[in-house]
């Protein structure tokens, strides 16, 4: 026992504290390699085509044509960090409403602003492929969540936006799978 005690005590503090953390390192690494503990990639479930909208308020427009179009591409920015060209899938444009009262009734009709004549609300769908993880898509190192705000770039545009709604697109093998069951239930 006295041994032991001799050894320790040519050992200094700091030389126990790296060796500690040698020994830590080395478990972690252990644990890691035997699949015990689960590391970035092991987390992505699949990769699938997604489309998500974008919605768009209060744009001033006074032009003739929206400059967005479905069938083009799109620059996006994640958080105000660019991130690549995306397909354009759909653009609704709407100017904006407003609610008046019909008289001699309980009613109300919606009609088009006067006051807000350039003023429009747009919806952008646009598609990309993602990885899907059990926390959701993730697109560029970010998660696409509802919420979640995009900025829209073109030649002779640049619009804010937040994303407002997320489809998972089945992919190829997935709807071989299900047409194939779905058969097999006819049987």
């Amino acid at each position: 026992m006295e041994s032991i005690t001799n050894i320790l005590k040519k050992f200094k503090p700091v030389d126990l504290i790296i060796l500690a953390g040698v020994i830590i390192a080395l478990c972690v690494g252990f644990f890691t390699y035997k699949d015990f503990r689960q590391t970035a990639s092991k987390q992505i479930e699949a990769t699938s085509k997604i489309s998500f909208q974008v919605y768009i308020r209060g744009v001033t427009l006074t032009g003739n044509e929206i400059p967005l179009k479905a069938d083009e591409k799109t620059f996006i920015s994640i958080r105000n960090v660019p991130y690549s060209d995306l397909d354009i899938l759909d653009v609704k444009a709407d100017r904006k409403k407003t609610v008046l009262p019909v008289l001699n009734s309980k009613k109300v009709m919606v009609v088009e602003d006067p006051s807000q004549a350039y003023v429009y609300d747009m919806i952008v769908t646009l598609s990309d492929t993602a990885k899907i993880t059990k926390d959701g898509a993730v697109v560029g190192g970010n998660k696409i969540k509802m919420g979640l705000p995009i900025t829209l770039e073109g030649k002779n545009y640049k619009f804010n936006g937040t994303v407002s709604d997320l489809k998972v697109m089945p992919s190829a093998d997935d709807e071989k799978f299900n047409s194939a069951i779905n058969s097999n239930d006819n049987v």
